[in-house]
């Protein structure tokens, strides 16, 4: 029996509720089986969304701006239901079901999409350039079904994202140094899969979209999405499962309860008199800073009372919370002013996928006798990321390691390398579309093909895709390192909620140039053909608030202080509710 429990793997089952056998559970076959179903969502939600802008203004004839921020909306609303994904993941159906059910809901989308493109009545009719007549927009009911599937494909994609790196990690047991090594690698590998996923996305499906149908190209969308399903419950036997273990929003919303209702409780001199139930391997050392969470670990008369008003041997968790349940909200709470700043970076990458591949559309695209579809510019955007993975990993950390004696730059290091990079990007922009538009209104606005080069706009995918290959990897490793163990798959909804705002904000932000620029005998920046706007206007000024945004990283950063590692935990347990406030001084938030 000892020799049988040696191979358990701790705080795993198998697919029947037993301890999961290290031998015959988890490792990589599992977790490439995980890999594989994430190659598949970014091949579904990138073939869609990097040339859904051109659909919307060639086929459903809706104004540029228009455009760019229905893609925006889309991919803002994917990411941002990874929290809600991350709920139903921690507190009740667990990763791999989540996984598996918000899939489906994905391939559903997907196929949804690809009628809607087949069938005639759910578009406009073509442009009839033979009548002086402007094209037919798209009705509320075609948009209405066309919405319907993007926000379902949205709902798959949020609920899916969520917990598919989690399920892949939980193949690895953190406790083991070899199989601790293999998580690290994973993630690697997972962020590999994802750039993958979306170079096949941006030049096979786009080429499809383009040459051959959309409906096609959805329907090979939908189809990837049910083989991965497949593919992930064959996989059922093997692998590694972890319990719910409730959510944490809950847990934040408690701490701050009791907090608040203990606003006039004094802290005591000596923090071993806060109240700590924890076992002692798992408690976190106590901090100074946002110290007035200290006081829903102070203990009151009544916090030993339930709703009924008996006494009771553990606490009301509304009302008293431990040591390490106060400690781990501020672990989040300071998590908070980075993720904040890097908002930003997320507005300037949905430019590549919405007003760059429209400037794309208008250029010179001929490479001998083919011509690479607009949506296929992004290909350089994923080279980028490829290439400056692969210079990071061989080049750049043996010289850092054999300068500085570190593995590589740290998580902050890696995001400001990633903010520099996207400034410079929306720089190279601007300077690429004024050079466009000065060949626009040289040879006239209404030219189908302006006489230059689709090359001009390599500079500005190369640099924001550089800058992701940084900031994400940066990122990713930020929040789950820096964050609570019982909090983990809350931050990566967090990190991915970046991505949700850094698109809604592209959304707002287009709106609004668009309103404050628009007068009565112009378009504005953002006329609805962009040869008639400023569209090197709009670059410039998020190139500006990208700067101002890196000057205010760089604070957060410096502040940012983790906790260092304390053997010596608190030790004094409160076991009744005769508590007593003890005097002292209070510290500030």
């Amino acid at each position: 029996m000892e020799g049988k429990m040696s191979w358990a793997v701790a705080d795993a089952f198998d697919y029947k509720g037993d301890p999961a056998d290290r031998s015959k559970t988890g490792g990589w076959v599992p977790a490439a089986l995980i890999l594989g179903i994430e190659m598949c969502e970014r091949l579904s939600t990138m073939g869609i969304a990097v040339n859904l802008v051109t659909y919307l203004v060639n086929t459903m004839h809706l104004p540029s701006s228009t455009s760019a921020n229905v893609v925006t909306d889309f991919m803002g609303t994917s990411f941002l239901l990874c929290l809600l994904g991350g709920f139903l993941a921690d507190s009740f159906l667990g990763r791999f079901k989540t996984v598996a059910i918000f899939a489906v809901v994905q391939a559903l989308g997907t196929a949804m999409l690809a009628i809607s493109t087949k069938i005639p009545e759910l578009r406009p009719p073509p442009c009839d350039s033979s009548k002086n007549e402007p094209c037919q927009r798209a009705t509320e009911f075609q948009m209405g079904i066309l919405y319907l599937a993007l926000y379902l494909i949205a709902l798959g994609t949020g609920g899916l994202k969520s917990s598919v790196s989690g399920l892949g990690s939980d193949q690895f047991d953190d406790k083991d140094e070899k199989e601790k090594a293999q998580m690290t690698a994973f993630f690697s590998r997972f962020f590999f899969f994802i750039s993958l996923g979306t170079l096949m996305a941006v030049t096979v499906l786009v080429w499809v979209q383009d040459e051959v149908g959309r409906s096609w190209a959805y329907g090979i969308c939908s189809a990837s999405m049910g083989i991965a399903i497949i593919i992930l419950l064959a996989g059922m036997r093997t692998y590694r499962y972890k319990k719910s273990m409730g959510s944490p929003i809950v847990h934040i919303f408690q701490v701050i309860s009791a907090a608040v209702k203990k606003t006039k409780a004094q802290l005591p001199y000596d923090v071993n008199f806060l109240y700590e139930d924890s076992p002692e391997g798992l408690r976190v050392p106590h901090t100074h800073q946002f110290g007035c969470l200290d006081k829903a670990a102070v203990v009151v008369e009544g916090d030993f009372k339930d709703s009924h008003g008996a006494t009771s041997s553990t606490p009301n968790p509304w009302k008293l919370c431990s040591v390490t349940k106060v400690e781990e909200v501020k672990m989040m709470a300071r998590l908070l002013p980075v993720w904040a700043t890097t908002i930003i970076f997320w507005t300037t990458y949905a430019q590549m996928i919405t007003f760059s591949v429209e400037q794309a559309a208008t250029m010179e695209r001929s490479l001998g006798s083919f011509q690479i579809p607009a949506g296929s510019l992004t290909v350089f955007f994923v080279a980028a990321i490829l290439i400056s993975l692969a210079v990071y990993d061989r080049v750049i950390v043996p010289l850092w390691k054999k300068w500085k004696g570190k593995p590589g730059f740290n998580s902050l290091q890696r995001i400001a390398i990633g903010l520099i990079l996207s400034t410079l990007g929306m720089a190279a922009a601007a300077m690429a579309e004024k050079k466009r538009l000065n060949v626009a209104i040289a040879v006239g606005r209404d030219t189908q093909t302006l006489p230059i080069s689709v090359y001009f706009l390599i500079p500005q995918f190369f640099l924001v895709g550089a800058g992701e290959a940084f900031i994400y990897t940066g990122q990713l490793d930020f929040f789950i390192t820096q964050s609570p163990k019982s909090m983990k798959t809350m931050s990566t909804g967090l990190f991915l909620t970046t991505l949700s705002l850094g698109f809604f904000l592209s959304s707002f932000l287009v709106s609004l140039i668009k309103s404050v620029t628009a007068k009565r005998n112009t378009e504005g920046w953002l006329a609805d053909d962009i040869n008639y706007g400023k569209l090197d206007y709009f670059y410039w000024l998020l190139t500006l608030l990208s700067l101002i945004n890196f000057v205010a990283f760089m604070v957060c950063a410096i502040w940012f202080k983790p906790p260092k590692k304390n053997n010596n935990s608190i030790s004094m347990k409160v076991s009744n509710g005769n508590g007593a406030s003890y005097g002292g001084a209070e510290e500030k938030c």
